[in-house]
């Protein structure tokens, strides 16, 4: 028994609107996502480290702090924006999952058996790609990120305690 050619379009034109939303969902939430938390941690630091600087830091123990806020600060971001990214990769994962829930529901009312088939293992196989490479793409970036800050913080550290030690020392 064949299809007819409507048939054959609405399964076409489902299966690559799943693909181009799918793509096109992943690609968008991972850039603005990566481009907010991005602003809203240089921001953050930049605000946090002057007010710390200016108010708290004392000439005895000021290489001490310098050590310390220049790993500790890094280490705790990094591990604060690798679960904030995880929880945003778990609710795309959902509505993703939620998605391909709702077209293998449809497509088993209105499809025979095989083509059901085909397209559950499809998106059974598009899910657990993305499952590894999101977990590949956020361990990479928890990494890059905690030695990147570590470094950016300590270089400012440095400047900051310079010049407030050239300014204790004219006091």
């Amino acid at each position: 028994m064949s299809l007819p050619f409507s048939s054959y379009l609405s399964i076409y034109l489902s299966i690559c609107t799943f693909i181009y939303l799918s793509f096109f969902l992943s690609s968008y939430l991972y850039i603005l996502l990566s481009i907010f938390l991005h602003i809203y941690l240089s921001i953050y630091l930049s605000i946090y480290l002057s007010i710390y600087l200016s108010i708290y830091l004392h000439i005895d123990i000021a290489f001490f702090l310098s050590f310390f806020i220049s790993i500790y600060p890094s280490l705790y971001l990094s591990s604060y924006l690798y679960v904030l990214l995880f929880m945003y990769l778990f609710i795309y994962l959902h509505i993703y999952i939620l998605l391909s829930i709702y077209l293998s529901i449809y497509l088993s009312i209105y499809l025979s058996i095989y083509l059901h088939i085909y397209i559950l293992l499809s998106i059974y196989l598009s899910i657990y790609l993305h499952i590894y490479i999101s977990f590949f793409l956020s361990f990479f970036l928890h990494i890059y990120l905690s030695i990147y800050l570590s470094a950016h913080l300590y270089i400012l550290l440095s400047i900051y305690l310079s010049i407030y030690l050239s300014i204790c020392t004219l006091i």
